[in-house]
């Protein structure tokens, strides 16, 4: 039971703070409405203070031709949006980065999300005018690669996906595509990166690829042998979301891809105003011939809960999921997947000695946003043989959730978006018993070099 008070107070937590954050924004536009608002003893401007952090975090789906609807690369596209910006930021709804930043691990590779003070910077040059600033603070225009640039560098083979024709007006459309790879022989993948047409990106939602080439691997509904691996075997191969670029395995890790494979390309459109046509492609990066990398990238389906019973009108229904790790492993990375009565998703390690070690937490769940969260190469859990990698999940199936399609009904696991399921995706690489406590030492002398650092000054 207190572990239980002690996990639903974390995902409460991301209401209270947006509450906290919206307060100090109503203070803030008494205060903004006798004087302009001020850092210090400095006026806050868009181009010295606020044009950095959307660079950093918002303008790679803010601008033409990518995701979102408007673009956020000059002052002037963004003057007219600047009370909606302020409003999303300190909800934190945007940028979409919703782990729990005050538990676990909170160092991430390609992580958008804005600090604190990067939160009250924008609410404070919002409710002092939102003022331009001098010109000459503007920093230089981000630079974005071509549409037609593969950031893995020259694929060795792509694969395209079925044409698909999006409709100006209408529903969300998901669906699959199976393809052949046309491989003859066997090969070990070293990059991999999955985008859709150029003109495409706006409309595409996801596209998630998978591998196809035994029976380890998932059928259309995405359920998963016992051992739920994927570097020998197929399974999930990447993903595509807008700000995403291509996966670049590090030297001595790849995949598997065998002769006769096929890639499965699960597709989410959405229309946006004119009809598009998509032709998604993932582009493959392989190592000579000959090569076999010492470790395989695996990629876990773990904490399934297919016996899913979300009764109408019933909020925080957990679920709970398990899997047992049977060799030692390194995890790269965590994706919750959840459906539109989704509310929040933890992940910890149960280890062998019975200690209990959180992992992550997303308290503020968003079926909109299917995120991967690759934790950083010197924080990545190193979890001995044994380890129990425990999911538990929660859904709000009540009208007090927005996204509800229909908080009247009972709902159970399924495919289509109005089920609803509870799992997450877990990156990882097997580690033999020596490599293991190589990595671990060295792990544990990084940490006594930082604390020894730190107490010297």
């Amino acid at each position: 039971m207190k572990q239980e008070g002690r996990l639903m107070r974390q995902i409460n937590k991301g209401s209270a703070t947006a509450f906290a954050l919206a307060a100090a924004a109503l203070l803030a536009q008494v205060v903004g409405a006798q004087a302009p608002a001020k850092t210090g003893a400095r006026l806050v401007t868009f181009t010295k203070d606020v044009a950095p952090i959307l660079q950093r975090s918002c303008q790679a789906c803010h601008r033409p031709d990518s995701m979102a609807p408007m673009s956020f690369l000059t002052y002037e596209d963004v003057r007219p949006w600047a009370r909606a910006i302020k409003q999303k930021v300190s909800a934190r709804e945007m940028p979409p980065w919703y782990i729990d930043r005050t538990v676990g691990i909170t160092k991430f590779i390609d992580d958008p999300s804005l600090t604190d003070q990067e939160i009250q910077t924008i609410v404070a040059w919002v409710d002092g005018g939102a003022q331009r600033g001098s010109p000459a603070d503007m920093p230089p225009p981000r630079e974005f690669q071509n549409a037609d640039i593969w950031h893995i560098g020259k694929p060795d083979l792509v694969v395209k996906s079925t044409r698909h024709a999006v409709p100006a007006t209408g529903s969300d459309w998901w669906g699959d595509y199976v393809v052949e790879t046309g491989l003859t022989e066997d090969r070990y993948l070293k990059a991999v990166e999955t985008k859709p047409s150029p003109g495409a990106k706006k409309v595409t939602h996801h596209a998630v690829t998978f591998l196809m080439q035994d029976e380890g691997t998932p059928d259309l509904v995405g359920r998963r042998t016992p051992q739920g691996r994927t570097g020998e075997t197929g399974g999930f191969l990447n993903e595509y979301a807008v700000g995403k670029n291509g996966d670049v395995f590090p030297e001595g890790t790849g995949r598997l891809v065998k002769a006769g494979a096929k890639i499965r390309f699960n597709m989410h459109y959405h229309p946006v105003g004119e009809e598009t046509v998509d032709q998604t492609e993932v582009a493959l990066v392989f190592y000579p011939k000959g090569y076999k990398p010492k470790y395989y990238v695996e990629a876990l389906h773990t904490g399934d809960a297919e016996d899913l019973d979300l009764p109408a009108g019933v909020d925080n229904i957990r679920s709970d999921g398990y899997s047992r790790l049977t060799k030692n492993a390194r995890l790269t990375s965590f994706q919750p997947h959840l459906h539109n009565r989704g509310k929040a998703q933890c992940i910890e390690a149960i280890y062998p000695d019975g200690k209990v070690e959180q992992l992550n937490c997303v308290n503020n769940y968003q079926f909109g946003w299917h995120i991967v969260y690759n934790y950083a190469d010197d924080v990545q859990p190193l979890l001995p043989a044994g380890t129990m990698l425990h999911v538990i999940s929660w859904h709000n199936n009540t009208a007090s959730n927005r996204y509800n399609p229909d908080p009247r009904n009972w709902v159970g696991f399924g495919q289509r978006s109005i089920d609803d399921m509870a799992f997450a995706w877990v990156n990882y690489v097997w580690l033999t018993d020596e490599d293991f406590k190589t990595q671990v030492d060295e792990r544990k002398a990084k940490e006594r070099k930082v604390t020894t650092q730190q107490q010297q000054q």
